[in-house]
């Protein structure tokens, strides 16, 4: 199941996500990331804010999690759809001693956009508002935010909690426990996705980089079909179809046999160097894929509410 958090800048996206694998890790196992393992990319600590999409794993009761922390920056929304794309449904980190932001609003817009079935909200920083209106009114023009994006705002889940305190260990409702019921509420608000695990091998290129001694790694989403090691595959568009063939399929730094629609994965190519392969291109099974260069397009423009350029 791929999950992810979205919401503006310093809301606290990457602090849940480090209090999420940090709780869950001690309840049904896994590994804790701490905020800086999360918030890894040299630029983002210089700046303090995530850039490039972050992945990491988490286990609840009843559901393993592939988790996607995506950039709150405005300069930074292209990984942010990249992101967004991914996921069969979001956690929107929302402060609520600041309410609904700029980029509240754009990240909902982007995630009905790109077709994010699901958003579960969390409602962060809890601990440093003392009045329980003001929290009332948070969680209504939340509500309302999501309505207007023709998310159910009346039926999603809004958690009451405090990334901060749950990572250095408070064990009350605001801490762990606001934690557990998020958790909870993932495994019950989102249904299981139907993958298409039937048809021709598909993945879109998010990232590629080189393994010295091992070759170039392409990561990204299996849409489509099943990858198993040794199969012929072919990189499509920008430039001249090339094949190739997969040499090894990596998730979370463990070695697989194959990758499948819905796994997040790193895959290995043969003689490929990295410099072949971009963002924007696909891997597919031989002859499944036809590049185009004309194509009907529908467009939606950021007015200047919602973040968009102007003059």
């Amino acid at each position: 199941m791929n999950v992810g958090t979205i919401g503006h800048v310093d809301h606290g996206k990457t602090t849940l996500t480090a209090a999420i694998t940090t709780i869950l890790s001690l309840k049904f196992g896994g590994e804790a990331k701490a905020y800086d393992q999360i918030d890894a990319a040299p630029e983002e600590k210089a700046r303090g804010i995530t850039i490039n999409t972050a992945h990491v794993e988490y286990e609840t009761e009843s559901r393993h999690y592939a988790h996607v922390d995506c950039p709150g920056h405005a300069d930074y929304v292209k990984n942010m759809i990249t992101g967004a794309a991914q996921m069969d449904g979001a956690i929107l980190v929302c402060s609520a001693a600041d309410g609904p932001m700029p980029q509240t609003r754009e990240h909902i817009l982007l995630a009905r956009q790109v077709g994010v079935p699901y958003i579960i909200v969390f409602l962060n920083k809890c601990d440093m508002v003392d009045d329980a209106e003001l929290l009332e009114l948070v969680e209504m023009e939340v509500r309302e935010l999501l309505q207007k994006y023709d998310f159910p705002g009346d039926d999603t889940p809004i958690i009451q909690g405090s990334a901060k305190l749950a990572l250095e260990g408070d064990k009350g409702p605001l801490g762990e426990e606001a934690i557990l019921k998020l958790a909870a509420a993932l495994d019950s608000y989102i249904p299981t996705p139907e993958r298409a695990v039937d048809g021709a091998f598909l993945m879109p290129v998010e990232d590629v980089f080189s393994i010295s001694g091992r070759g170039t790694v392409v990561t990204g989403r299996v849409e489509r079909g099943i990858i198993k090691v040794g199969e012929e595959i072919e990189i499509v568009g920008i430039v001249d179809t090339v094949k190739t063939t997969c040499t090894g399929v990596e998730m979370f730094r463990k070695l697989l046999d194959q990758g499948q629609a819905g796994d997040n994965v790193g895959i290995l190519l043969r003689g490929t160097k990295r410099e072949d392969v971009q963002r924007g291109q696909v891997l597919c099974k031989p002859g499944s894929v036809k590049p185009h260069t004309h194509f009907t397009a529908e467009i939606y423009v950021l007015s200047k509410d919602e973040g968009g350029r102007h003059t």
